[in-house]
């Protein structure tokens, strides 16, 4: 499914996959409705939906998945609250290091993704913008993995091959490792990592908790449709 460009010119001095993500978020603030209870997610192609959210001046009230996040949509005039005050969003929005078409994402590059994670699952649309560089035909490693410091070393045995990230820790205190072996099946790898104590939290996104995916090419947007917009849409192919 093709859809038109943002009515917006790209500038001919940006670089190319900038221009894109700017075009995805800017059809991602599109679908934003007035009144919305809305996930920001974090990253360079959040970056461009903050901006494009905030021209729409309409009445929503926000969840930051990151203080970068939050302090730039503040800056902006977004209503940002605490996520306590929102038992569920009505929309979140999110870039992806890696999306393929049948709707898997690698997220985390920024340390974020248990925080992304929550507040996606939180969502009753969960929209994914990006770059077209960001669609793979298959996943390929890193998995970026938020880890507790109690019994570190017994965990990144248990999931070798794993190496902690010389990057800060998360905004809620856990360490931030990669795995770094295959991806042969996605669903396995994420219900091996998810059943190893000491993790917190993987950044494996299966289809089912995407509701569209918005890439970029050019200047042509393409809508690829996640597991759970075709639930919504009645469970058709």
């Amino acid at each position: 499914m093709h859809e038109p460009a943002a009515a917006r010119s790209l500038s001919t001095a940006m670089p190319g996959s900038e221009a894109e993500k700017r075009s995805a978020a800017q059809a991602a603030a599109a679908r934003v409705r007035d009144g919305e209870l809305v996930g920001l997610g974090s990253g360079t192609t959040v970056a461009y939906l903050l901006p494009a959210l905030a021209e729409r001046r309409l009445a929503i009230r926000c969840v930051a998945t990151s203080p970068a996040t939050e302090h730039v949509a503040r800056e902006l005039g977004l209503d940002v609250v605490s996520f306590e005050e929102l038992p569920r969003l009505d929309v979140a929005i999110d870039g992806a290091d890696q999306i393929t078409a049948e709707g898997w994402l690698i997220k985390g590059g920024g340390a974020a993704h248990t925080r992304e994670k929550i507040v996606a699952a939180a969502a009753e649309r969960f929209i994914v913008i990006g770059a077209s560089d960001k669609l793979v035909p298959a996943l390929s490693p890193p998995v970026p993995l938020e880890l507790m410091r109690f019994g570190l070393d017994a965990t990144l045995v248990a999931l070798a091959p794993a190496r902690l990230r010389e990057v800060p820790v998360s905004p809620d205190g856990g360490l931030i490792a990669d795995y770094l072996g295959p991806i042969d099946d996605p669903g396995t790898l994420a219900e091996r990592l998810s059943a190893t104590p000491g993790l917190v939290e993987h950044g494996l996104f299966p289809p089912s908790m995407t509701s569209e995916m918005i890439i970029a090419s050019g200047a042509e947007l393409t809508v690829l449709h996640g597991l759970r917009g075709r639930v919504a849409e009645g469970g058709g192919s």
